[in-house]
């Protein structure tokens, strides 16, 4: 049993906590807060951090807690795993809200800890929910009692700690990345919820359909808070003398159709060729279809975005170098904005995608390399082309003849057609001389886009001289 201490006339700050004396079992609490675990053998999900063996598993267990950055999507367990650290620690616990909480909040809290710690050698842990809601100088007021020890900080927050955390604060805590909870995990939390007789609604002896489960799971989209609330509400709109919840009875609770959709099965994948053949035959009233069905019937962003990025380099490449561009800015602002606002993020980049001109060149060029890699000798580095820091290296070689393009290049219009190509001034090439003679790369005869200009250079630097004559010349141009 946790320690509480009430010394000094202690009292606790807004929100403050000791979690283990609250009453969970409080039919007035919601569902979501009900069945919040309270032992790390309750939770679930999250075994890469918390499975038998894991450090953050052993430190929980050993009451020797670092500070700490939780970084996950909403519902994942952030909260939770600080709850359990309250009921498993004999740290005395506090929690506060950056939403609500201000320094003098903390000043508080730090005063009282630095006391109990030399009253009774008891620490504190200060739980700080939604971090990255502090500015610099709020989360400036945490660092020395951290750095001192003072006090122990959890910190919870949604976005990249990298970005939102103070560099020398984060530099003191061990950042803990949690992932949005699987649909099996979703359907179990969902299943103890309806079993639990204790805290859930287990004593109402009530049966979920097979396909409102599904639904419910993938409304979720790895959240549990959201689906034991949906569980809930569809719970509680059931019409008297009723005991099974249907799907037409989630989806009127929910006020949200479900849509013929599987994220680990064939309709999944079926969607995603859709769009992604769609973007390729340039037709942006598809891909835009396509989105749609798949963002509205739960499919998670991050995966639709990972999509988008690699058609951007699959099927347009350096036809339109602006697509990749586009693409990995619509990841940022779906990361940044969240759903559904970042949906029209989405629909910019595959209508940018399906208009764009198209290229397999670079991905053609890839898989030959690919080819060569697996088939080929690994040969070393041309000697010409290593790095020579010491003298030993250059004593060997290392470097020996390498010409420096930009010395051939001075004081040559770059528009010149006679401008000798980056490629064609070193007279040993660039490639191990096994491959002297691969051509990669080829945007071939039609071209489109940005990559017409490419494919016309390229034509020119692989029929130029060779590559002395312009060594040659460019040493006469030198003097």
């Amino acid at each position: 049993m946790p320690h509480q201490t009430s010394l000094f006339g202690m009292e606790p700050a807004p929100e403050s906590a000791n979690p283990a004396q609250d009453a969970p079992t409080d039919a007035a609490l919601p569902l979501a807060a009900r069945m919040r675990p309270r032992r790390l053998d309750e939770v679930i999900g999250q075994d890469h951090l918390i499975a038998p063996g894991h450090a953050l598993r052993r430190a929980i267990e050993a009451d020797r807690i670092p500070s700490m950055i939780f970084w996950g999507p909403p519902g994942s367990g952030k909260t939770t795993l600080a709850e359990v650290i309250a009921h498993t620690t004999h740290a005395r616990f506090v929690r506060l809200s950056a939403v609500s909480a201000g320094v003098a909040e903390v000043r508080r809290v730090v005063d009282d800890a630095a006391k109990l710690l030399r009253a009774t050698k008891q620490r504190t842990i200060l739980f700080l929910d939604e971090i990255h809601r502090f500015n610099k100088a709020q989360q400036d007021s945490v660092l020395p009692h951290v750095e001192r020890g003072t006090i122990i900080l959890i910190g919870a927050t949604t976005e990249n700690p990298s970005f939102e955390v103070n560099a020398a604060l984060l530099s003191r805590c061990r950042v803990f990345t949690l992932h949005a909870l699987s649909d099996d995990d979703i359907r179990l939390i969902i299943e103890r919820a309806l079993t639990d007789a204790e805290r859930g609604l287990g004593e109402r002896g009530l049966a979920l359909a097979g396909d409102a489960l599904d639904f419910i799971a993938t409304f979720a989209n790895g959240d549990a808070r959201a689906a034991l609330t949906a569980l809930e509400a569809a719970a509680t709109a059931l019409p008297p003398d009723t005991t099974t919840i249907t799907l037409p009875l989630v989806e009127d609770a929910l006020q949200h159709r479900a849509l013929l959709y599987d994220k680990a099965g064939e309709e999944h994948y079926n969607l995603i060729s859709a769009l992604h053949k769609s973007v390729r035959g340039s037709d942006p009233d598809g891909a835009l279809y396509w989105l749609g069905r798949m963002l509205e019937a739960g499919e998670d962003p991050l995966y639709i975005v990972r999509r988008v990025i690699r058609m951007a380099s699959e099927d347009i490449g350096l036809a339109d170098p602006q697509a990749l561009v586009i693409a990995v800015a619509a990841q940022q602002a779906v990361h940044f904005v969240g759903m559904p606002e970042g949906a029209l993020a989405l629909a910019q980049a595959v209508v940018h995608l399906a208009c764009a001109p198209k290229s397999n060149a670079l991905e053609r060029a890839y898989q030959a390399v690919q080819a060569d890699v697996r088939a080929t000798r690994n040969d070393g580095v041309p000697l010409h082309l290593r790095n020579a820091p010491t003298k030993l290296m250059r004593d060997a070689k290392y470097g020996g003849g390498y010409v420096y393009a930009h010395d051939v290049y001075q004081g040559i219009d770059p528009d010149d057609p006679a401008r000798p190509p980056a490629a064609s001034v070193q007279p040993e090439g660039y490639l191990p001389e096994a491959l002297r003679d691969r051509h990669y790369y080829d945007p071939g005869d039609h071209a489109e886009g940005a990559e017409q200009s490419i494919a016309a250079w390229l034509a020119r630097r692989r029929a130029e001289p060779p590559a002395n004559e312009y060594t040659e010349h460019a040493d006469d141009r030198q003097t």
